[in-house]
């Protein structure tokens, strides 16, 4: 009989046992908790003596605040460069521009210069050497410049020093053929009036009929109803 009981323990046909542990789950939670608690730590502490013993923290807020020093001073060096630039820009347009204004006034300087020296030679070229007495015309010049206008000059001169002011008339007329016949004809308007002391230069434009031919062109200085000088010249 104790030898079935026994056999029947043993073998499969047994009965269940279960084995219930006497701890609480409330208390297995909390131990479990405090290890997890001890565990991370253990770790922290570990990382934290790994970062001290490879000195990676070593100084490394100093270099973040020197890293944004130098930040800050970099970019208001770019700033102000960036604003030299630009000042320098506006600066090389202004004088670019003056140049150019400089330019321009230089070449009307020099038109101005070349007509006053071909004025000098006319005049040098007709003011008489040996000098002379009382009003003369020097230097008549005439140009058709088409075929319906003509252009004059004459230079009105006192060959003397300290000459006396005169005060006169000036008549240009123009001759030749209109038509093929004779043909005169005086400016429009009259005698220009004539006044100076040492020179005096006149020039006009004259409009021509059509089919006129202008052979000559004549001057002619007046004094009241004295006639002082006369020239003419060919065309």
């Amino acid at each position: 009989m104790r030898f079935k009981l026994l056999r029947r323990r043993l073998t499969i046909s047994a009965p269940r046992m279960s084995v219930r542990s006497a701890m609480p789950w409330p208390i297995r939670w909390a131990l479990a908790a405090v290890v997890l608690g001890f565990c991370a730590a253990i770790g922290l502490w570990a990382f934290e003596l790994g970062k001290d013993i490879a000195g990676v923290d070593t100084g490394a807020k100093e270099e973040v605040v020197r890293l944004r020093a130098e930040v800050a001073q970099l970019r208001e060096e770019r700033d102000k460069a960036q604003s030299i630039l630009n000042t320098s820009g506006s600066l090389i347009t202004a004088e670019r521009a003056a140049q150019e204004r400089l330019a321009a006034q230089i070449r009307t300087l020099e038109t101005e210069n070349r007509s006053l020296r071909e004025d000098l030679g006319f005049f040098e070229k007709l003011i008489p050497a040996g000098g002379g007495e009382g009003v003369a015309i020097r230097g008549l010049q005439a140009e058709v410049l088409s075929g319906t206008q003509l252009k004059w000059q004459v230079l009105v001169i006192q060959p003397v020093k300290n000459a006396p002011e005169f005060q006169g008339r000036l008549e240009v007329s123009l001759s030749g053929t209109l038509d093929g016949k004779p043909w005169l004809m005086p400016l429009p308007g009259g005698a220009l009036p004539l006044q100076f002391r040492q020179y005096r230069r006149l020039e006009g434009m004259v409009n021509l009929p059509e089919r006129a031919v202008v052979k000559n062109v004549s001057a002619k200085v007046l004094d009241g109803a004295a006639t002082r000088a006369v020239q003419s010249v060919a065309l």
